[in-house]
């Protein structure tokens, strides 16, 4: 009898290559701490012994049928009830692949939604690859009772964020709220920045119109869609604005930021959905025998769908930044820029400047100039004092 590969059949994603003796899955890394890795399974996926499989599926009756070789892919098993026919199904073949005997036998199904323990591979470190909290894996199952497992592979990243440190990641969800703490214009001008530098999109969100000072959100989301960013309102306690919110979350995966205090925990509670992930599963899975310093975590909301909570902020430093490039983080100044006397203007202390002349105009919003004047002020400190 031929050699026999080992094949995981996904249904969610097809196929990939396992070692014997072990399951392996495919998951995303939704928490990190001292060198654990906490992988959520997104695929329900069968495990077979197979060569050379023939293409087999059934028909409405639900008898087996044989249409061909599929050789050592999972292109013939067109979804998980074929697989169940399959652990009883027998054919001939001889010994170089396409004449051999092939039993399709140790089926083992592993359920989606569940939480591994993990540890990574040492290659990754000589390769100075570390996962990140998004990263997309796969894992060997090295104890399904316990949930225990080890990183294989890092798959490809198609995103990858310095701060906070995630992989994967479609777009920012910037939330604030409109009172209680009173919104810092200044910081989120600085997170805007700092997301802009990592080329990644931007959703601002303003909490709590519920309190007597929501009617001041329609104020703060009008200067901001008037700078071309993305703005909305919600109240999270009692859930306006959330059917919305989950439109443009859907199929992304999203990382929540925002200062202490202004409803992250409150949306993620009207965001999250019951039969995505059992949190208290979750929860003492990841709080076993830690430490309880806050990291990030990534939260499944609904199929391809995941929002990244991170710690809450309080202040963010751009001295990776220099002076001359902060203009070109506020897109608002673009058109007025050519009414400047001189190129490369700042902006700041020349009489004859487009820029401030719509800001003293209300072309543009006054206080986001002053915002960038006082980051200009602070980047031309910094090269003073380094």
């Amino acid at each position: 009898m031929g050699s026999v590969l080992l094949l995981i059949v996904y249904a969610a994603m097809g196929g990939g290559m396992r070692k014997p003796g072990k399951d392996v899955m495919r998951g995303k890394i939704i928490k990190g701490i001292a060198g654990f890795y906490y992988v959520y399974v997104v695929d329900i996926g069968y495990a077979v012994d197979i060569g050379q499989i023939n293409h087999i599926s059934d028909n409405e009756n639900g008898d087996v049928i044989n249409h061909g070789m599929a050789s050592g892919n999972a292109a013939g098993i067109s979804h998980a009830a074929d697989i169940d026919h399959t652990a009883r199904h027998k054919e001939t073949a001889g010994p170089e692949g396409d004449a051999a005997e092939v039993s399709l036998c140790s089926t083992q199904k592993t359920e989606a939604g569940r939480v591994y323990e993990c540890k990574a591979k040492g290659i990754f470190r000589k390769d100075k690859r570390k996962p990140l909290v998004g990263d997309d894996v796969e894992m060997d199952v090295l104890d399904e009772e316990k949930h225990l497992g080890n990183i294989t592979e890092l798959l490809p990243r198609h995103s990858e964020l310095i701060r906070p440190a995630v992989a994967n990641v479609d777009q920012a969800l910037i939330i604030f709220a409109v009172a209680s703490p009173r919104p810092s214009f200044n910081l989120l001008d600085r997170f805007l920045i700092m997301m802009a530098r990592q080329k990644m999109d931007c959703l601002i969100c303003f909490n709590k119109l519920d309190m007597e000072e929501g009617q001041e959100a329609e104020k703060y989301i009008q200067i901001y869609q008037d700078c071309g960013y993305r703005t909305m309102g919600i109240s999270a306690m009692e859930g306006r604005g959330i059917q919305e919110l989950k439109g443009l979350l859907a199929g992304k995966t999203t990382t929540l930021a925002g200062p202490s205090g202004v409803g992250k925990s409150t949306l993620i509670n009207c965001l999250q959905s019951d039969i995505v992930m059992e949190t208290g599963e979750v929860s003492e899975k990841i709080a076993r025998g830690k430490h309880t310093t806050r990291h990030v975590e990534l939260i499944a909301l609904g199929e391809n769908t995941y929002i990244l909570d991170t710690p809450g902020f309080s202040s963010l430093e751009l001295f990776s930044l220099d002076k001359e490039q902060l203009a070109g983080y506020y897109p608002e100044f673009a058109p007025y820029e050519k009414y400047c006397k001189f190129g490369g203007c700042s902006h700041v202390a020349e009489k004859e400047c487009g820029v401030k002349d719509a800001a003293a105009e209300g072309s543009i919003s006054k206080m986001r100039y002053e915002n960038y004047c006082m980051l200009y002020k602070e980047l031309k400190e910094k090269k003073v004092r380094y």
